[in-house]
């Protein structure tokens, strides 16, 4: 019997709904060759949300997302509503839905592949081999802290933000990177600011503890300057990055451009019992509608769905295999130079799907008798 996964998605505003078509059009080729059967409930999110009921995450989106074991979110925002006021703007759906389902470790991973490593703006030499992943602490941090907001006293304005960091938060977040790291190279590099900070002062108290609990894990703590430094110097040095919401926030996209394109990398943001997943790109209204996004982040974001969420490697393999393939034959969308001709979103979303099936059915063939017990001789 097929299994059946519920997934939300949540397509939201610029391109977000072109590259979750994608995606959507890549999981299906799983049910075609007996494998997961998906049920997709699409609700409103971000400016779409703010246009159709006033509201950035509407209380149906609340609904779905309850009802779902995972989400898959295209992007949200856009010039449109940049009037807003700050609680309406379309952002302001992506942290509520964070908060809600307590989605509190985000995965950002990095990688650089053979067929694009002439695109990143580091030089080949510097950069072949990068593959790391930023384990962002997602729900706690300046990002959420209180008090905050701009007052006036005597005729000058002020604004604030607070920094808070509870212990029982970098716990959760550290435990998730150590195990991540077992699973990789068996190394976390946390990164903070506690030669400034009381909050990074406790961070790195918490991890340091932690990480005595994972003995086969090699720690390093960095601070944050230095980390973004010896990103851009040595980035193959690095294998899961463990850090707070900010530095998170602004190392993930760093991170994101040695690979040569933003447009290529998915992310996870992780809960108890919840998980939503996403392309790290924007929302990219100057090419909406046009069928010219670059849909392999949203893709991939599919492809880590079904690894961590419903516990499909095989599955997720066969996309991630399928992506590079695909590349390496020199398929190129219109934001990735190379090809004189590049490809729609459309016509990329085929050939990855396409591609899918053959490693789906590879990777899931059973071994021939030959090769299982050897042959008599």
């Amino acid at each position: 019997m097929q299994a059946l996964y519920r997934v939300a998605l949540l397509p939201g505003d610029g391109i977000g709904p072109e590259v979750i078509a994608e995606a959507v059009k890549v999981l299906k080729v799983f049910e075609q060759l007996n494998g997961p059967m998906f049920r997709f409930q699409t609700g409103l999110i971000g400016g779409a949300a703010l246009d159709a009921t006033a509201e950035p995450l509407p209380a149906e989106t609340i609904a779905i997302c309850n009802n779902a074991q995972a989400i898959l979110l295209g992007a949200v925002g856009g010039p449109q509503w940049d009037t807003k006021r700050p609680e309406l703007r379309p952002e302001q759906g992506l942290l509520q839905i964070r908060q809600r389902l307590g989605l509190y470790v985000n995965l950002r991973p990095a990688r650089v592949l053979d067929s694009l490593v002439n695109l990143s703006a580091l030089k080949p030499e510097l950069v072949r081999g990068t593959d790391l992943v930023i384990v962002r602490e997602l729900s706690g941090g300046i990002y959420f802290g209180n008090p905050r907001g701009i007052f006036s006293k005597n005729g000058e304005r002020t604004g604030i933000n607070t920094e808070i960091y509870r212990e029982h938060e970098v716990e959760r977040v550290a435990h998730r990177a150590f195990q991540l790291a077992r699973l990789r190279r068996k190394k976390v590099t946390s990164v903070d600011k506690a030669n400034v900070l009381e909050t990074s002062r406790l961070w790195r108290e918490v991890v340091t503890r932690i990480g005595k609990s994972y003995p086969d894990v090699e720690l390093e703590h960095l601070y944050v300057d230095n980390c973004a430094m010896q990103l851009i110097d040595r980035p193959t040095r690095f294998d899961v990055v463990l850090t707070n919401n900010m530095f998170g926030d602004i190392l993930s996209d760093e991170a994101a451009m040695l690979t040569g394109s933003i447009g290529l990398l998915p992310s996870a943001s992780l809960g108890e019992h919840q998980a939503l997943y996403e392309p790290v790109h924007g929302s990219a209204p100057d090419i909406a509608g046009r069928n010219r996004a670059n849909p392999i982040a949203a893709i991939a974001s599919a492809a880590l769905m079904l690894r961590y969420t419903f516990r499909s490697e095989t599955a997720a393999q066969a996309i991630e295999t399928a992506i590079e393939r695909v590349l390496k034959r020199g398929v190129r969308t219109a934001e990735i130079p190379g090809r004189k001709r590049p490809v729609s979103t459309s016509r990329m979303g085929d050939l990855i799907a396409e591609q899918t099936r053959k490693e789906y059915q590879a990777l899931s063939a059973p071994p021939s008798r030959g090769r299982a017990k050897g042959r008599r001789r």
